[in-house]
């Protein structure tokens, strides 16, 4: 039931199975059920659910997209008519239907319309009596069964109960659609999604309302996630599979961040959490700034948290088109002087809205993950590695010490990280590190990647402490 290994959710070659229904009745913890773990975001209260949210599920050897959605309600309008028309998407693309109700409600009227805009499908639809936890409620399914549909499952996606008999019946109704090539078993991912190195991962962060959303949507060239005039719409983080150019990538959409101390419900504090995770997961992140406002000191922190990540980095600075072109070069100027501490990032100007700069986005991308990945010979690290030290040693260590720096070897890529060789590594402070740092960019580049940089004991000085 559960993934396993990495595959892309949005796999195209797999039959989409959609979990649809009134808001608040379980689909998102059905759908965390289905397909293992807890992708996604489940509280009790309406809405908390908004985009579209695809996963892998894996049944027996059959394997298909589950999609969960937000809350369908027919007549809603606001935010809620945003999130029905994600919904009707879903339902546009399934193969397969399971309505979601709740059995301790009873049958709502808004159950009754979203059943009948189901069966207007003519597709096959599975109806899930959700929260039916012991054999003592199923007699109060009777009023499910006064809906029309033949296929009823009792279930408890809390519990698990009944869920199985549910996928033996969508892996029946999907058909031969379902099951994998001959010689790929369904439990183990294909080989080409054990190797992820052509695929980039690029996730949007940034505060509320800063247009995240918007130019996800704006690339991928259709309304993929919900947008909103109201700050902090997306909740749970979106993953999106998107080729352009020949390049794989996974757009993430997160939540907006805000303070720690700004936030004021729990849902907002686990979407926070989830964001944060997200960028933990991504190859690239690109730090979304209004350009109205400029770079501000949440914006400063977010910077932080993503150098101190390890991750690739991109400043979008979004809603030029809200901004004089006389005034863009001013607010670029205002962005580098307050995040000047990732100044290796590239700076973009873009405008979900118009499209400008957008394309650049997944350029720099490219670009930026192949910095973040690079590996430097050794033989040629080190000669020039002479050569820097040559041209400037090393400043004397406490009570005059000499301070002698002897190879540096590079530990790892994903960021590039180097280890340095020195007889007193805490003699050597930041300034120094930061003229070596700073050299490894002129002669490597490394654009849009951090550089960590780690200063080891020499081995004989070692064993002479340990003498």
């Amino acid at each position: 039931m559960s993934r396993r290994g990495r595959r892309p959710a949005d796999d195209p070659s797999l039959p989409v199975v959609s979990l649809v229904g009134r808001p608040n009745v379980g689909k998102s913890s059905l759908f965390n059920r289905l397909v293992g773990g807890q992708p996604a975001l489940v509280e009790d209260m309406p809405g908390v659910t908004r985009d579209r949210r695809y996963a892998v599920c894996d049944w027996d050897r059959a394997r298909f997209r589950l999609a969960d959605t937000g809350g369908l309600d027919p007549g809603a309008d606001g935010i809620l008519g945003a999130m029905r028309a994600q919904t009707l998407r879903a339902v546009e693309e399934a193969a397969v239907l399971i309505l979601v109700l709740d059995v301790k409600e009873g049958i709502t009227p808004v159950d009754q319309e979203v059943a009948r805009v189901l069966r207007r499908t003519g597709k096959p639809v599975l109806l899930a009596a959700n929260k039916v936890d012991s054999a003592a409620r199923e007699p109060s399914m009777g009023d499910v069964f006064g809906l029309g549909f033949d296929r009823v499952f009792a279930i408890s996606a809390t519990h698990g109960r009944g869920v199985g008999d549910l996928l033996d019946a969508t892996v029946a109704a999907l058909g031969s659609a379902a099951v994998p090539p001959p010689g790929q078993d369904a439990a183990q991912p294909a080989a080409e999604d054990q190797d992820d190195d052509g695929c980039i991962r690029l996730a949007f962060v940034g505060k509320p309302n800063v247009g995240k959303s918007s130019l996800v949507n704006r690339l991928l060239g259709e309304e993929r996630v919900l947008v909103h005039d109201q700050p902090g719409t997306t909740r749970d983080p979106i993953d999106t599979l998107f080729a352009w150019q020949g390049r794989e990538f996974v757009l993430v959409d997160t939540a907006g961040l805000r303070r720690r101390r700004a936030i004021d419900t729990l849902t907002e504090a686990v979407s926070a959490k989830m964001a944060r995770d997200q960028v933990a997961r991504a190859d690239v992140v690109a730090l979304v700034l209004d350009a109205q406002s400029g770079a501000t000191a949440e914006d400063a922190k977010l910077a932080s948290f993503i150098e101190e990540s390890g991750r690739a980095a991109l400043l979008v600075v979004n809603k030029s088109d809200l901004v004089r072109r006389a005034a863009i070069d001013g607010r670029v100027a205002q962005v580098r002087e307050e995040l000047g501490f990732v100044g290796w990032a590239p700076l973009l100007c873009t405008s979900a809205v118009t499209g400008r700069g957008c394309a650049d986005i997944l350029r720099a991308a490219i670009d930026v993950f192949g910095q973040w990945r690079r590996r430097v010979p050794t033989s040629e690290l080190n000669k020039n590695f002479e050569e820097m030290v040559a041209h400037r040693p090393p400043p004397a260590g406490p009570g005059g010490r000499y301070v002698r720096l002897y190879y540096i070897t590079q530990a790892q890529a994903r960021p590039p990280s180097f280890f340095i060789s020195a007889n007193y590594p805490a003699a050597v402070g930041f300034p120094y590190r930061r003229y070596l740092v700073n050299r490894l960019r002129e002669l490597y580049g490394f654009e849009g990647s951090p550089v960590r940089l780690v200063l080891r004991a020499h081995q004989q000085r070692k064993r002479a402490r340990r003498g």
